[in-house]
């Protein structure tokens, strides 16, 4: 059942006396919503609101408000260790936190409302992390350029990992005839072996800025790079849009710099 607090409650008083027994109280005519103070009490029991009877009298008793309907309220008696005592009408009515919230929510007590104990981390760099529903542990720093990675064997689900290297080999794949790029292409060395002159097609529409793809013509025919009618080609040589590379060997890196724009760097005329 969830706590409700209000800093703006107004108190009231009882349109007529109740028993030390009786399961609801009725307020002074149209006093329940200020009383509540913006607090919701649903159908249910699924909230509690905390009220005192007579506070700061022999009398006082605390009740939990569990539901209202217009000014009367449901409620359980004697409550954070007070007694069920016989209340007047006019008795007032008050909105109250008590030992029973606070032990509530209490550093020391093992419950799914305490809050998190400020001892449970003992070192910089400490993490707090879940080991179930409701459940957290301590989760040591790591080493010095560690990273923290996802690792569903562990008690928290997470761990200090060194990081892989990064994996900078190229994948070289062969061609030998007239070639279209596609995505796939991505960061590889694609070499055009061909006795006669090939045409390197770049199209738009497949990598986007910063990505790159390679080319080597490793046979004796001319390599030619070229648009596909849409995209742009920007370099160096004798025709700065359409490069060929210069001879056997040539190699070229071809940059997308941004949507349906590259230039071509490398041994090119």
């Amino acid at each position: 059942m969830a706590r409700q607090y209000s800093s703006i409650s107004v108190e009231t008083t009882l349109a007529s006396g109740i028993s030390n027994s009786q399961t609801t109280l009725t307020v002074a005519t149209g006093t329940g919503s200020a009383l509540l103070g913006g607090a919701s009490l649903p159908a249910g029991n699924v909230n509690q609101f905390t009220l005192a009877i007579d506070p700061d009298t022999t009398n006082e008793e605390i009740v939990f408000a569990t539901a209202i309907a217009s000014d009367t309220f449901t409620i359980s008696r004697g409550e954070a260790g007070s007694s069920n005592i016989s209340h007047s009408g006019g008795a007032t009515v008050r909105h109250v936190l008590t030992s029973d919230d606070l032990t509530y929510f209490n550093n020391g007590v093992a419950t799914a409302n305490a809050a998190i104990p400020k001892s449970t981390v003992t070192t910089k760099g400490d993490l707090i992390a879940a080991t179930a529903s409701a459940t957290v542990s301590r989760l040591a720093i790591g080493a010095n350029d560690t990273i923290l990675t996802a690792d569903s064997s562990t008690a928290t689900g997470i761990k200090w990992a060194t990081p892989a290297a990064p994996n900078l080999n190229l994948t070289i794949d062969a061609k030998t005839a007239n070639y279209t790029l596609v995505a796939g292409d991505l960061n590889k060395l694609l070499t055009m072996s061909s006795a006669s002159t090939t045409t390197f097609t770049v199209p738009s529409g497949v990598f986007t800025a910063g990505q790159q793809v390679n080319v080597q013509g490793i046979g004796a025919g001319t390599v030619q790079i070229r648009n596909n009618g849409t995209s742009v080609l920007t370099s160096t040589g004798a025709t700065a849009g359409a490069p060929n590379l210069r001879a056997q060997y040539s190699a070229a890196t071809i940059i997308c710099t941004s949507s349906n724009n590259f230039t071509v760097i490398g041994d090119i005329a």
